[in-house]
């Protein structure tokens, strides 16, 4: 499967990078938390490092390895795992999901020799079109409110686990859409939502991907408020990452990325329920 990723990437000229796995700084974000390793932290995800390159005058790159979470541990977690992200100048979230589309289908062929799959009791075809539902319609069918007319970030989240996620149909590809601007993460903005989606197969978060903010003004303002968010919660609080920003003053360009777990589509084609099945220890 791990070729069968970097033979669909090299015939789309990308370039695959190696970015370091113990950086000094991770990243801000309100629930993951950081694995500490010497005097500095073990990775939670490339993201950084990578759009740094992009700033740097890269295009095209993708990287796939190891990161790292703290106290992440069940049956779809584990506190080390497997990332692939991906990132390209001139794309925007609606794009990178059609490289999405033909990755995931690609792979599946090679390691399986088709599109159709059996996960956790339905039969999936990758090669059927791959339903788009916006957060705001998921939430209000299955939720009975709108996080984007009125956002409420526990009940958010809460809701999303509980109620939206098992709701989503499994037999078949769903792509969750449009997030409400309190859950943007790093995420673009546009007409009152975040350019930001997540793809389910068999009911199982597969990738994670937006448009990406490209303003530092913004981006700061969204890591003090992640700061004081941690703080409130009692969580450690790292610093900004510095040579991060610095180079999004230097111009990130228009881009967009996507975070997928190698781990959990190595489960998916498996037929595997649980990820330690699929990892060497």
């Amino acid at each position: 499967m791990l070729a069968a990723v970097r033979d669909f990437f090299r015939g789309r000229g990308f370039l695959e990078v190696e970015t370091s796995v113990r950086i000094p700084v991770p990243a801000l974000e309100l629930h993951i938390d950081a694995e500490s390793s010497g005097d500095g932290y073990l990775r939670t995800s490339p993201e950084f490092r990578l759009k740094r390159l992009l700033c740097a005058g890269l295009e095209r790159i993708y990287e796939m390895g190891p990161c790292f979470r703290k106290g992440e541990r069940g049956r779809l977690h584990n506190p080390e795992y497997t990332m692939l992200e991906w990132y390209r100048n001139g794309a925007d979230y609606r794009g990178v999901l059609d490289d999405t589309r033909d990755l995931v289908r690609h792979v599946c062929r090679v390691v399986r020799g088709r599109t159709v799959l059996a996960y956790r009791g339905a039969e999936i075809d990758l090669g059927e079109d791959w339903e788009l539902v916006t957060v705001s319609s998921a939430f209000i069918r299955h939720a009975g409110w709108d996080p984007v007319a009125e956002y409420d970030g526990d009940r958010f989240d809460l809701d999303l686990v509980n109620t939206v996620e098992p709701g989503l149909p499994v037999d078949r590809p769903v792509v969750l859409m449009d997030y409400p601007l309190g859950a943007a993460a790093l995420a673009r903005a546009r007409e009152g939502v975040a350019e930001r989606w997540e793809l389910y197969i068999g009911g199982m978060e597969i990738a994670n991907a937006y448009s990406e903010l490209t303003d530092p003004d913004e981006q700061l303002r969204r890591f003090r408020e992640c700061g004081e968010a941690r703080k409130a919660l009692g969580k450690e609080v790292y610093p900004v990452d510095e040579e991060f920003m610095a180079a999004l003053r230097r111009g990130l360009p228009e881009c967009a990325g996507v975070a997928l777990g190698i781990d959990r589509l190595v489960m998916l084609f498996a037929g595997a329920e649980r990820i330690e099945e699929v990892r060497a220890s």
